[in-house]
C-alpha cells in the first residue's frame, strides 16, 4: 500500500497492481466490519475466515514483491523513515488517544505494543531491513519457512513488536521478494482464471463446514501454538499447511483481479491512507453501539455492513483525503536529511601509509551476466504497505 505511487518518467503505471491493492484493502475493511457479526451468523463467520485466510498473506507477498529495490542506500533509508517509521509514531499516538477518549480503554502508550492496524507498519519496517539477508541466501524461502515454524512453536517470543506475527508472516514477504514477474503474468491469463474459480467458490463452503471444528486464531498468526491449546509439533506442521492454503487462495484472488483501468483504479494509489484511517471508523461504530439494532442480525444486516465498509474505504482512499492528510501519512521531512550525494565517507588509507607493500597490478575483473533488473520494483509503483488482521485490540 502506498499513498504516493509515482512511476518513472515516460513509464505508464500498470493498473493491475492498483486494482490488487484497492480490492485487498476493501477486504481488510470488510473483515474488520464483520467482526461483531461473526458469532451470530455461521455464514458471516465463513466469509470472515475465508478472507482472513489469505488477505494478510496477500498484502505481505505484494509488499515483498515491491521491496526488491531495498539496497540499504541512503535514499531507501530515508524512505523507511518517512514512509513507515514516522507514520507509525503518528498513528500509534493517534489511536492510543482515540481509544482512551472514545472507548473504555486506558492502556498506556507503548511503541512496543502496536495498536490495531499500526502493527503492519512496524512489521514492514523490520522485513525491509532484512532484505539484504534474504537476497544473499541461495534458498531463502525454505529458511523463512523454518523461521516461521520455529516461531509458531516458541511461546517465549512474546508479543513485543508483534514479533510472533512478524516471523510467522515472513515467508510470504520472502516469496514476494524473490518472485519473478513471470508467475504474476501467468496468473493474469484466461486459463488461470478458469482454474481459480473453483478455488474461490470452494473456500467459503469449506470454511462454513469446517469452521465449527477449527480455531480461527491460527489465521491471525499472532500467537504460538501452545498459547491456543496445541502442541509445538502441531505448530511446526501447521505452518507449511497454512502457507500453501493461503498462497492458493491469494493466487486465485490475483487471477480474477481486472488488469484494465477502471473508475476505482485511482483509489489503489491511496490504500495506505484507507488502511491507516479505516480503524477509526470501525472502532468508532463499535464504541457508539451501532451494532446493537436487531435488524443487523437479519440477512440484510451483513450486506449493509459490507456495502458501508466498501464505500467508506473508497472514500478514505480518495484524492481529497490524501491531500488533506499527506502530512501524517507521507510527511515531507527533507530538512532532516543530508542532500543526495553528500553523505560523508572516509577515504581509504593507502597501502603504503599502512606499511604494506602495494599489490601487483592485475586486469580488471568483470561480473558476467550480473544485472540489477531483478532487484528493482516494477515501474510505476512504490512498495505497498498493509493492515491489522487480528480482531482489533485495545
Amino acid at each position: 500500500m502506498s499513498g504516493n505511487d509515482k512511476g518513472s518518467p515516460g513509464t505508464p503505471r500498470d493498473p493491475y497492481f492498483d486494482n490488487v491493492k484497492f480490492l485487498a484493502v476493501v477486504l481488510v475493511a470488510c473483515g474488520h466490519a464483520w467482526e461483531p457479526l461473526v458469532d451470530g451468523s455461521r455464514a458471516v463467520a465463513a466469509a470472515y475466515e475465508t478472507v482472513y485466510a489469505f488477505h494478510m498473506p496477500l498484502f505481505v507477498l505484494v509488499s515483498g514483491y515491491f521491496s526488491r529495490g531495498q539496497d540499504g542506500s541512503p535514499r531507501r533509508a530515508r524512505g523507511l523513515i518517512t514512509g513507515l517509521a514516522v507514520p507509525y509514531l503518528v498513528f500509534e499516538t493517534a489511536y492510543t488517544l482515540f481509544g482512551r477518549h472514545a472507548g473504555d480503554n486506558a492502556s498506556p502508550f507503548s511503541l512496543l505494543d502496536p495498536w490495531g492496524v499500526t502493527w503492519f507498519l512496524l512489521a514492514l519496517f523490520v522485513w525491509r531491513l532484512s532484505v539484504p539477508l534474504w537476497t544473499a541466501l541461495r534458498h531463502p524461502l525454505p529458511v523463512a519457512l523454518a523461521v516461521a515454524a520455529l516461531a509458531t512453536a516458541t511461546p517465549g517470543i512474546g508479543n513485543d513488536l508483534e514479533l510472533q506475527r512478524v516471523l510467522q508472516l515472513l515467508p510470504f514477504f520472502v516469496l514476494g521478494l524473490t518472485c519473478a514477474p513471470e508467475p504474476l503474468r501467468l496468473l493474469r491469463r484466461r486459463e488461470a482464471r478458469i482454474l481459480a474459480a473453483p478455488v474461490l467458490l470452494a473456500a467459503p463452503v469449506a470454511a462454513y463446514l469446517l469452521g465449527p471444528h477449527t480455531d480461527r486464531r491460527w489465521l491471525y498468526r499472532s500467537t504460538a501454538a501452545q498459547e491456543i491449546g496445541y502442541s509445538g509439533t502441531t505448530g511446526l506442521l501447521a505452518v507449511p499447511v497454512l502457507f500453501c492454503c493461503s498462497l492458493l487462495l491469494a493466487a486465485a484472488f490475483l487471477a480474477w483481479v481486472p488488469g484494465r483501468r477502471l473508475w476505482w483504479t485511482v483509489l489503489g494509489t491511496g490504500t495506505l491512507y484507507g488502511y491507516l484511517l479505516h480503524a477509526f471508523a470501525t472502532q468508532g461504530v463499535r464504541y457508539g453501539g451501532w451494532y446493537e439494532p436487531a435488524w443487523l442480525s437479519t440477512p440484510a444486516g451483513p450486506v449493509a455492513v459490507t456495502l458501508a465498509a466498501a464505500a467508506g474505504m473508497a472514500l478514505l482512499c480518495s484524492p481529497p483525503v490524501r491531500r488533506a492528510l499527506r502530512w501524517a501519512v507521507e510527511p515531507r521531512l527533507a530538512p532532516l536529511f543530508r542532500p543526495a550525494g553528500s553523505v560523508p565517507s572516509r577515504a581509504p588509507r593507502s597501502v603504503e601509509s599502512r606499511g604494506l607493500a602495494p599489490m601487483p597490478a592485475r586486469a580488471p575483473f568483470t561480473v558476467v551476466g550480473c544485472t540489477t533488473a531483478g532487484c528493482t520494483s516494477p515501474a510505476g509503483h512504490r512498495p505497498p504497505g498493509g493492515h491489522d488482521e487480528e480482531p482489533q485490540r485495545r
